[in-house]
């Protein structure tokens, strides 16, 4: 059974398309560990460091309505070409983000970058879908998004060896002793560390934009130029699978953003409890986070083999609840179990977000444009529900002594209870269908 469809060029132009699914998995993960840098270079709270997420997926969220306009009316693949261009602006802004010495430029750098980004997810998830048979799309999406952690992998290599290794291994502590001139020393060099790998990933986008540009890609899709918003929206919303698939699309990014930023937060605490330095703790719990993105990974290829047997609903409600089970781990475990309880979640979880994707779509025909803005802007979850993980990790313990950090992964069991009820969900309208 083919996955593309066979035309000239057609695997080429496929694979440009996957190179996007990289493009924007690097920009993803690389940020999660920033929430850690950007707090001790700005002597900020968890919660302020927090807002870089608020930032990045707040982008997602503005964008993704527009850009699946854009789409409609132009064509998937300027949908592409112009979320390159906003990506690589994105980038290119942390320079005078850094020149500025302040918090708040970042964020807005942040911002324009993954408004670029909601353009891409917009175009290339429901680009895919077309390239072939309706029966095979959710396994087709599945294999694109196999190479997103890879790129989320790239991106937490670079974070780790080229931001966290290089940055003055100073603590949070000292650093609040320092005085006003000798702070302003050292966030000036943290910054010039930091900014590096951004200007880079600026220049690799660049370069795809321009090969696209000059590619003749399909227009899957385009045929229809009308927009009609308000009934398409109205329309798409009375779809069962769809509306329940954006509210667990919006807790499943939540569930994956949250465990993937805070288990440097959660591996920092176990080993400087173990007498190591905080600087050594952060690295080595960033160690942790590449293997679990390395599980991820070589799950999302498993799982994408096991779609050929088992029924999507059925595979993700059973995920979903062995992600649940291992959190519990993570929040009674005070010890590096609980670690490894948090990395291995990233096994359950790399089934979810195409799953989820391609089933709410399916059927939706030309609408998935705008079905797929919708599950972009259910992105908004890993935006709103880590700044609050966040607050109650400021907490530091809950009672006399239970560690915030660890009380603080309830939040991603409600989001993993919320994707087995939607998989549950799946499973009984298949059965209804048949």
């Amino acid at each position: 059974m083919k996955f593309y469809k066979p035309e000239k060029n057609g695997l080429f132009k496929a694979r440009l398309i996957t190179a996007c699914f990289a493009l924007w998995g690097f920009a993803n993960d690389i940020t999660n560990p920033m929430v850690k840098s950007f707090s001790k270079i700005f002597r900020m709270s968890v919660t302020d460091g927090a807002l870089v997420q608020l930032a990045f997926y707040g982008g997602y969220f503005m964008m993704a309505f527009p850009a699946a306009m854009f789409i409609r009316r132009y064509s998937y693949k300027r949908g592409v070409m112009l979320g390159l261009l906003l990506y690589a602006i994105g980038a290119f802004l942390f320079f005078p983000a850094k020149e500025s010495g302040a918090f708040y430029p970042f964020l807005a750098a942040y911002f324009v970058m993954t408004c670029g980004l909601s353009f891409l997810e917009t175009s290339a998830n429901p680009y895919i879908l077309t390239m072939g048979p309706e029966e095979t799309s959710t396994r087709r999406l599945n294999l694109a998004q196999a190479f997103n952690p890879i790129g989320s992998l790239a991106g937490m290599y670079v974070a780790m060896n080229f931001i966290q290794a290089r940055m003055n291994p100073m603590s949070t502590d000292d650093r609040a002793l320092l005085n006003d001139a000798e702070f302003e020393v050292l966030k000036e060099t943290d910054l010039s560390v930091l900014i590096g790998p951004y200007l880079a990933i600026g220049l690799v986008v660049l370069l795809m934009l321009v090969i696209i540009g000059v590619s003749r890609m399909p227009v899957n899709g385009d045929k229809n130029k009308k927009i009609n918003l308000v009934p398409t929206i109205k329309r798409i919303i009375s779809i069962p699978h769809y509306r329940e698939g954006v509210i667990a699309q919006f807790f499943y990014v939540g569930a994956q953003i949250m465990c993937w930023t805070f288990i440097i937060q959660y591996g920092t605490r176990i080993f400087m409890a173990q007498g190591m330095a905080e600087h050594a703790a952060e690295i080595l719990s960033q160690k942790y986070n590449i293997a679990a993105m390395v599980i991820f990974c070589a799950s999302r290829f498993i799982c994408t083999y096991l779609l050929k047997f088992i029924n999507p609903g059925k595979l993700l409600r059973v995920l979903a609840i062995a992600a649940g089970v291992l959190v519990l781990g993570v929040i009674f475990l005070q010890n590096v179990w609980g670690l490894y309880f948090l990395v291995a979640i990233s096994a359950c979880m790399s089934l979810m977000f195409p799953t989820i994707y391609g089933v709410a779509l399916k059927g939706l025909g030309d609408d998935a444009k705008f079905g797929a803005a919708g599950l972009i802007m259910a992105i908004l979850g890993g935006s709103v529900l880590p700044p609050l993980q966040a607050s109650i990790i400021d907490l530091e313990t809950i009672g006399n002594s239970f560690p915030a950090v660890n009380a603080s992964f309830i939040l991603p069991f409600i989001c993993f209870a919320v994707v087995a009820w939607y998989g549950g969900r799946v499973v009984k309208r298949t059965q209804r269908e048949f």
